[in-house]
């Protein structure tokens, strides 16, 4: 597979374009480095709901007539918003392309944020808010996401309740004035395309597009708390998430901690499935996940359980977490690499899933890492390398725990 080439244009985008000359689609990934840390303390939900809007109207099109015109060239919109960066996705036909572009241009540089979307879109966040209060597990994340990350970073893509009644389409208007600029654009395009074809129609889509400066792109800390604390909720089940301290996509102990969570929950094999569900059947679910913002990360282990099972339950994760560096075995590792490799291999057969790869390594590295070397570095991780890891980040570790239910654990 060809490299990435990685080109900062003149009109302020960063580019970097994967030329794959036997894929049939074109897929791109636009990143506006704007997420929720950009929202005013008093507006909170408002990245997401731009996000949401941008596209329902523009100087030269309606939303709906915005739709009908990605419809003839078979495209559309897919957005979301995260922490730090809201993403616009997109697969086409490469006859197509120059289109698409201009029709993404269109709305990231001249939406109008007509009224009625506004007001929709806002009663449409506050009914997700609603609907998490009866989704225990949600709720158990969004709590552990401000404890863990802090006050900026864990803030919840939908905002509050409180925020959300405050917010005008005025917010909406100086909100993107302030944070949609092309200075602030990360494009990654994977498919049959040459580099020089993409930089070409970039470059006259998005000249003049507010600063050209690059900005948004600092790490912004991450402010722990180990500590443990309930939330009471009359529910049938208990949730449990524990979170601990991670390192970032960038760092050298990446892989090993990738390998590290596949042995703990890579599969019905890994160990928190095996010895905390089906050995003694104490609950529901059980796994565990990672999260990166820009240049930091945290493990994450979650289990949903009997409110009189939560100790037991908590105390048994507590024990898996200790003991995989001790008795960690060479099988465990080779199992967990396969597991990630054959998941990696199969992406690469997905053009959208390696477009979404090269923007994240302009996002996490500042420049494309080709998949060689990801595997190489997987490939380089010893079981020595993964019980050090686990020593130094899981076992000795502090940890920030949420309980939701309506039982606390036991002292």
């Amino acid at each position: 597979m060809a490299e990435a080439v990685h080109t900062q244009l003149s009109c302020g985008v960063e580019l970097a374009v994967l030329e794959l000359p036997l894929r049939r689609a074109v897929a791109s990934e636009i990143r506006v480095l704007t997420g929720v840390v950009n929202e005013p303390a008093d507006k909170l939900g408002l990245a997401h709901l731009v996000e949401q809007t941008v596209d329902k109207g523009t100087q030269d099109h309606t939303g709906r007539e915005l739709q009908d015109e990605f419809d003839k060239i078979g495209s559309g919109v897919h957005s979301w918003c995260g922490k730090q960066s809201s993403g616009f996705t997109s697969l086409c036909l490469p006859e197509y392309f120059a289109r698409n572009m201009e029709l993404h241009a269109e709305f990231l540089r001249t939406p109008t944020f007509p009224q009625e979307s506004c007001d929709v879109a806002i009663e449409l966040a506050r009914q997700e808010l609603l609907s998490l209060e009866d989704d225990a597990q949600g709720l158990a994340d969004k709590h552990i996401g401000k404890q863990a990350m802090g006050p900026l970073l864990g803030r919840h893509t939908f905002g509050e309740s409180e925020t959300l009644t405050t917010i005008t389409s005025d917010d909406f208007v100086s909100f993107w004035q302030s944070n949609y600029s092309a200075g602030k654009m990360q494009v990654s395009v994977a498919g049959p395309m040459s580099p020089s074809q993409v930089q070409d129609i970039i470059e006259a889509r998005f000249a003049g597009f507010g600063d050209k400066t690059p900005a948004n792109r600092d790490e912004i800390p991450v402010e722990f708390k180990p500590v443990t604390t309930h939330h009471n909720k009359e529910t049938e089940q208990e949730h449990i998430v524990i979170a601990l301290r991670g390192v970032a996509k960038s760092h050298d102990d990446y892989s090993t901690a990738r390998l590290l969570m596949g042995v703990l929950s890579g599969g019905m094999s890994a160990r928190l499935f095996t010895e905390v569900r089906e050995k003694l059947g104490l609950v529901y679910w059980v796994g565990g996940w990672q999260e990166h913002p820009r240049g930091d990360g945290l493990l994450y282990f979650g289990a949903s359980t009997t409110p009189e099972r939560c100790s037991k339950t908590y105390e048994t994760m507590l024990k898996e977490l200790a003991r995989v560096g001790v008795d960690l075995t060479q099988e465990e590792v080779e199992r967990a690499r396969t597991g990630i490799e054959v998941r990696f291999d199969i992406r690469g057969d997905v053009t959208r899933a390696l477009c979404g790869e090269l923007a994240d390594d302009l996002m996490h590295f500042g420049r494309p890492i080709s998949r060689e070397d990801k595997l190489d570095q997987l490939r380089k991780v010893t079981i020595d390398d993964v019980k050090r890891f686990s020593e130094s980040h899981v076992h000795n570790a502090p940890r920030s725990v949420v309980t939701l239910g309506p039982k606390s654990l036991e002292s």
